[in-house]
């Protein structure tokens, strides 16, 4: 997900750098706050006047001030900011439970539906992919005739998120050999091949996954509700009014027993809760009636 990093330590500043005082810390944190619904506290402020230094410097101003104006008067600089503000951690079978329940409980329910109704799972903050292709590898199986399963049926992938270079990475689907080092070889082997620059998912796993940008807290285009949702390591970034709201979207998607998985940090509160059934460590089902 595109999401501020958890932490940064604190680490001198260059001599001569611009300082980033408290009322323009103020403004980034209301920008981010309006556009993203990111909550921004004090310990982020060296990680912001990081990585803002270098929109600085692209834009060869002297103060934060001066930037801010930029950005305030710059839909594009503005959205540029957002995306330097943002960070994205993640790695393929991430949490590796949620994937073992995908497979032994999600995979046979829609492998045995008489209707071959279409399949949707969502990858609602997909970072740079690996998430939503460690998906497709479970769709697909760690045998070849395992995806048989999917012949003429309507399976499809959405992975968003806010930043658009990541959207671009997970459209591009290239990996390095390191971040590849957790996928088991019998998935690797079949939906991976190895080129110049790392190992790149397989025409079969890509054609499953559409990479579109999204910001959560504006309108969804999505008309389809999903069987399962993905939205993990996501609402740590907010206050609880961001969380119960997006909770509460992110329910009203799913289909009748849909799946919704979330972070290992993360709880569901609100209209949300009220909904939902746990079914495993940070796993739960869409209760009978909504």
């Amino acid at each position: 997900m595109a999401t501020l990093a958890p932490g940064t330590s604190a680490s001198p500043l260059p001599e001569g750098a611009p300082v980033l005082g408290d009322a323009e810390f103020g403004r980034v944190a209301r920008i981010m706050q309006d556009d993203a619904r990111i909550h921004l506290t004090e310990v982020k402020k060296t990680l912001v006047h990081s990585r803002l230094s270098r929109r600085l410097r692209l834009h060869g101003l002297a103060s934060f001030k001066a930037y801010l104006d930029l950005v305030e008067s710059n839909t594009e600089e503005r959205r540029q900011m957002v995306t330097a503000l943002t960070t994205n951690h993640t790695h393929f079978f991430r949490e590796d439970h949620h994937f073992d329940h995908l497979r032994e409980h999600l995979l046979p329910r829609l492998k045995s539906d008489p209707n071959r109704s279409p399949v949707r799972i969502w990858s609602s903050a997909c970072s740079s992919g690996e998430e939503v292709y460690t998906i497709a590898m479970c769709l697909l199986g760690d045998d070849r005739s395992k995806a048989q399963w999917m012949n003429g049926r309507d399976v499809k992938l959405l992975a968003t998120d806010l930043s658009e270079p990541v959207v671009n990475a997970t459209r591009e689907a290239l990996y390095a050999e390191s971040t590849v080092a957790p996928v088991p070889a019998a998935y690797r082997d079949l939906w991976m091949r190895r080129e110049e620059g790392g190992y790149r998912m397989v025409e079969a796993a890509r054609a499953l996954v559409t990479a579109r940008v999204l910001n959560l807290f504006h309108e969804w285009p999505m008309r389809m509700r999903y069987d399962a949702i993905f939205c993990r390591n996501v609402m740590i970034y907010f206050d609880d009014t961001a969380k119960a709201e997006l909770e509460a979207k992110l329910v009203n998607m799913l289909k009748p027993e849909g799946f919704l998985y979330i972070g290992h940090s993360e709880r569901l509160i609100g209209p949300a809760a009220e909904k939902m059934v746990s079914c495993g460590n940070t796993i739960y089902r869409l209760a009978d009636g909504r």
